[in-house]
């Protein structure tokens, strides 16, 4: 669901599907889980904490067939850990690709 009334420059979208990331120099992919993301960021689970300032390529693969697949590259802003095992970060997109 949209909210109109946050008073960020970006409208956040809740959003819930698979994702892959990985580092620029690296091939080994790790899976994330999307929880939303907005015209400047993405917000995604992951089982491992990432540090500040890290570049990752991140692949959003949505389970609807009218959403395409979005690649970006996206520095991370933070990561906390919510619970045993799984934490919350928060990228800020640099740049989107096509699949």
């Amino acid at each position: 669901m949209l909210d109109h009334a946050e008073s960020r420059t970006f409208i956040r979208m809740d959003v819930s599907c698979k994702m892959t990331y990985k580092f620029p120099d690296s091939e080994q992919e790790f899976a994330g889980e999307c929880l939303n993301l907005s015209g400047s960021g993405i917000l995604f689970s992951a089982d491992r904490a990432l540090d500040s300032g890290v570049a990752l390529e991140v692949t959003i693969a949505p389970e609807n067939s009218l959403t395409p697949p979005m690649k970006s590259y996206v520095e991370v802003i933070r990561s906390k850990e919510i619970e045993p095992g799984v934490f919350e970060v928060a990228t800020e997109i640099k740049g989107i690709r096509e699949i």
